[in-house]
């Protein structure tokens, strides 16, 4: 059996969850899964009743005994400093070693792409984000703080063994896929020490794969490619920091963070899937946030556990929702947050 960690989260995160939660139960009932949800309730509540982000059990927890974890959104602004999120978010990533952040940029319908005469041909890569290292890591201090001789220092921390695993990780992905170009951004250029080493050791590990396309970019090249010609990208691979970035951009290609599904994937352990929005208190409660984000994370998760056939009829049910406008407002659409859910599973109960 598969057990699942279920973490709603914050503010839109619960509704949206709700609604994956609903899809996935919806696939259940045409295909069998042998898997197990558990939902748990950290998060800005749980928080600001016990002072509990998550505890070091937790994570033993998830190590020993789940496959996957399902997680909403994260921010309140009762918690200002968003302290809880960064403990369960990063923590999440650090603690499980989940190195590998995997980002798909996949336009489904051209009319959700700022660019002109873009089609979902051109609008199809996947990113791989270094997701344990870089200057996420908070090593750094403040001097002087407050004070006209104010100090920062914020450093960024690159190992061999980080920076291999996950270029490698990427060249593996794109000869499994039958794919012929990888793409690694840095700025080696500027930063010649560090970078420089993203840079030896991307086409060091090229040699390991000859009939794949290996190409350099100093990552504002890239990012102006991006949007100039999307299409020339099928993989990306590139560090924490600049990962964060263009995945953002990728986003909005494929048609907003609304669609944008994630992986935070350790190939040798317990692997965590959330949709890449925020939490948006704003409009929490409301009946208006889109869940497709969610419902396409949680279809890239029952890929990942291996339940293909479910996983298809999410994608399957997410593209015909899309083709007849069956979608938020956000979208271009006129359904709520649950409406959109409901017709996903009717869908996948129907068939049709």
């Amino acid at each position: 059996m598969k057990k699942i960690a279920v973490i709603p989260g914050d503010g839109i995160g619960t509704e949206v969850i709700r609604e994956a939660l609903k899809v996935i139960e919806a696939t259940q009932a045409k295909n069998p899964m042998d898997i197990d949800l558990v939902e748990m309730d950290y998060g800005a509540e749980k928080y600001l009743k016990t002072k509990i982000t998550m505890p070091e059990e937790q994570y033993d927890d998830f190590k020993k005994n789940f496959s996957a974890i399902l997680m909403g959104a994260f921010g309140d602004p009762r918690v200002p400093g968003n302290e809880h999120a960064k403990d369960i978010l990063l923590g999440t990533r650090f603690k499980l070693d989940l190195y590998v952040n995997f980002r798909p940029v996949k336009l489904l319908d051209e009319r959700f792409c700022p660019l002109k005469n873009k089609t979902p041909k051109d609008v199809n890569f996947t990113v791989f984000r270094e997701n344990t290292e870089g200057v996420y890591v908070g090593v750094g201090g403040i001097f002087k703080k407050n004070t006209p001789d104010e100090i920062a220092i914020q450093e960024e921390i690159n190992t061999r063994k980080g920076v291999e695993r996950i270029i490698r990780y990427a060249f593996e992905f794109t000869q499994k896929n039958n794919l012929k170009k990888i793409a690694m951004a840095d700025k080696s250029n500027a930063m010649q020490y560090g970078h420089n080493l993203w840079y030896r050791c991307f086409f060091e590990v090229a040699k390991e794969y000859p009939n794949i396309q290996s190409k350099h970019f100093y990552i504002d090249a890239m990012a102006m490619m991006m949007i100039r010609e999307p299409e020339s990208f099928e993989v990306i691979v590139t560090n924490n920091l600049f990962g964060d970035i263009i995945t953002d951009i990728g986003a909005q290609l494929q048609g907003g963070m609304g669609l944008a599904a994630s992986g935070n994937i350790n190939p040798d352990g317990v692997s965590m899937f959330e949709p890449v929005h925020g939490s948006a208190p704003d409009i929490a409660g409301k009946n208006l946030a889109n869940p497709m984000a969610a419902i396409l994370t949680a279809e890239m998760m029952l890929r990942h556990l291996g339940f293909t056939i479910n996983a298809d009829m999410i994608d399957r049910a997410a593209r015909i929702a899309i083709q007849k406008n069956k979608l938020t407002k956000e979208l271009g659409g006129n359904l709520g947050t649950k409406e959109c859910g409901d017709f996903i599973c009717e869908v996948i109960r129907n068939g049709n």
